[in-house]
């Protein structure tokens, strides 16, 4: 005699299940009956131009549908990732979807015409097949969750065992409410990629009690991640979702309470279980606190002068003067550009840090927060100042991604990585300047976190500079290929290549810059970088505080032919 499944039970018991319909039927049973009308659908047939040369078969929606409609008789739109397709990852065409429908929501609330927003997220983040463009394009999404939130509510949904995880995860993290079944599971990092970037001994992808007791609904309710847990039931959920939109615009978002974050990562600390003695005072000590090396690998005993990378090498010789290294991998300076006196951010490595997997420059829990509270602090100090004075932000980028680990999982770092989007987002809508430099390594959701929200991206022409979805190897495992035949594919498909030139191509990066030596800046590098910057800050200062120029650049006219497609389709089919 066999088990019985959630459909079953769901029978048995009088209710639909939520989690065995599509995004098309999921979107619909949202919305007030008869007022549901998909817009930019499969007839459409704006699909991946990336897919097929690959051998994969692309699908005419792109596995995102979006519904437009009332709930509970007020204006909505629902946007649902379909998991069936690609594992939900989010690729150029489905980003772009979700993108400008929630600008659109926007546009329309602002005329006067509140529109809420919900998020049915059952994704494993960036389909690695797209890499590049689908790492831009929730940057974007992020952007336009973030323009509609002030103006109604944004409800995210995770229903589904696929969960949402990777870069989505932020924009999950975004949301004003976030409501999960039991089923449902919530991550920055999913457990097979945990497993392939730092081995099974720090992440076992097939321990499946373990995966839900971290990242699961409910665990994600009681600890305050997700608000509020709900039966797989098609009617409970709706009535959840009626009631989340009914409250409204919070004062605060979750994304805003950096305090709170931070009290909780530090009343668990680095191993998760509650040990302060072994974190410290993380918001005074930087860190500096130990007892003993939590990971075992020796890295403490070793530890003494910080490594002189090309994102510390580079913060050094563009500041003024002294750096602040209050937390060791998260370093501020005052750099002057032209009349200007920017803000410069750095992540380096810290390898006497007490999160082990955040040692060697990753963007982790505390550099998460440090970013948000340092560029928190400068808006506010900047507050009163006319748009037009108000300090540049400098992101200098030199990262190897985010970290991959237990602790942070279970922490929540997904979390700890939206307030820093959302600090650096709502920096620029107020009229700062934020100029991304990338002058090494940048990737998955380090770039996500600590460049993608700026204005204007430049980068070092050299190639010491690396910009992907995922580090080589583990994208081969996940894509069940080998690094060679990712490379031959690279050749031929531009959002493949780690090669910041084809980078470039895509439309990304406002300006490559070429100096003498990468490694160690010389004064004539230094000058050069210092007048690309201010002249970055000048072009931000007159072009649009969204993302939309991104499609607009040369580079986005030649390779992002679909994403433009689907925004002008889904503008001419909203009203």
């Amino acid at each position: 005699m066999t088990s019985p499944t959630s459909t079953d039970w769901a029978a048995r018991l009088g209710r639909t299940s939520f989690i065995e319909l599509d995004a098309r039927a999921r979107a619909v049973a949202l919305l007030d009956d008869g007022t549901a009308r998909e817009l930019c659908g499969p007839f459409d047939r704006i699909e991946s131009p990336w897919l097929e040369p690959q051998g994969v078969v692309p699908q005419s929606d792109d596995g995102v549908v979006v519904v437009r409609g009332r709930l509970d008789g007020r204006a909505a739109v629902v946007i649902a990732i379909e998991q069936a397709f690609q594992g939900g990852g989010i690729g150029e065409v489905s980003g772009v979807k979700m993108a400008t429908a929630l600008s659109l929501a926007a546009r329309d609330t602002r005329a006067g015409t509140p529109t809420a927003a919900v998020l049915l997220l059952e994704t494993g983040g960036v389909r690695l097949q797209e890499a590049n463009l689908g790492l831009a394009t929730v940057a974007e999404v992020c952007s336009a969750l973030l323009e509609l939130r002030p103006l109604a509510p944004v409800v995210g949904v995770i229903a589904g065992a696929l969960g949402c995880f990777g870069g989505v995860s932020i924009a999950a993290g975004l949301c004003t409410k976030l409501i999960m079944t039991e089923e449902g599971r919530l991550g920055l990092n999913g457990p097979e990629v945990i497993q392939a970037e730092a081995g099974v001994a720090e992440f076992d992808a097939s321990d499946r009690p373990l995966i839900w007791s971290i990242t699961g609904g409910r665990i994600r309710t009681r600890t305050e991640l997700a608000d509020e847990l709900v039966l797989d039931d098609v009617d409970a959920l709706r009535s959840a979702v009626i009631g989340a939109v009914a409250e409204g615009v919070p004062g605060e978002h979750r994304s805003q309470r950096i305090g709170a974050l931070r009290a909780s990562f530090e009343a668990a600390g680095p191993s998760g279980s509650g040990d302060r003695a072994e974190a410290g005072d993380l918001s005074r000590s930087g860190g500096h606190a130990e007892a003993g090396d939590p990971s075992g690998s020796g890295d403490h005993a070793q530890a003494g002068k910080p490594p002189m990378t090309r994102g510390r090498a580079w913060t050094l010789a563009l500041a003024d003067g002294d750096v602040n290294d209050a937390v060791p991998s998260a370093l501020t300076a005052d750099v002057t550009l032209g009349d200007d006196t920017a803000c410069l951010l750095a992540v380096v490595p810290d390898p006497r840090s007490p999160y082990h997997r955040a040692r060697r420059g990753e963007v982790g829990l505390r550099e998460g927060l440090a970013l948000a509270s340092a560029v928190t602090a400068t808006v506010a100090q900047d507050a009163r100042l006319p748009a037009g004075r108000r300090r540049p932000i400098i992101a200098l980028v030199d990262l190897p991604s985010q970290a991959y680990g237990h602790v942070e999982e279970t922490l929540g770092i997904h979390q700890a990585l939206a307030a820093a989007v959302d600090a650096y987002a709502t920096a620029r809508t107020a009229g700062h300047p934020v100029i991304a430099l990338i002058v090494g390594t940048a990737l998955s959701g380090g770039l996500l976190t600590h460049g993608f929200q700026a204005n204007q991206i430049l980068a070092l022409d050299d190639p010491g500079v690396l910009i992907h979805a995922m580090h080589k190897q583990a994208a081969a495992q996940v894509t069940l290929r080998t690094v060679a035949e990712l490379d031959e594919l690279a050749k031929r498909i531009p959002p493949l290549s780690y090669d910041v030139a084809d980078w470039d191509r895509l439309g990304l990066c406002d300006e490559l810059l070429t100096v003498a030596n990468a490694d160690t800046p010389a004064e004539g590098d230094v000058r050069k970088a210092k007048e690309a910057l201010a002249a970055a800050v000048a072009r931000a200062r007159q072009g649009p505080l969204d993302l939309s120029n991104r499609l607009d650049s040369p580079g986005a006219r030649r390779t992002r032919a679909a994403s433009r497609r689907v925004r002008e389709a889904l503008t001419a089919q909203w009203d």
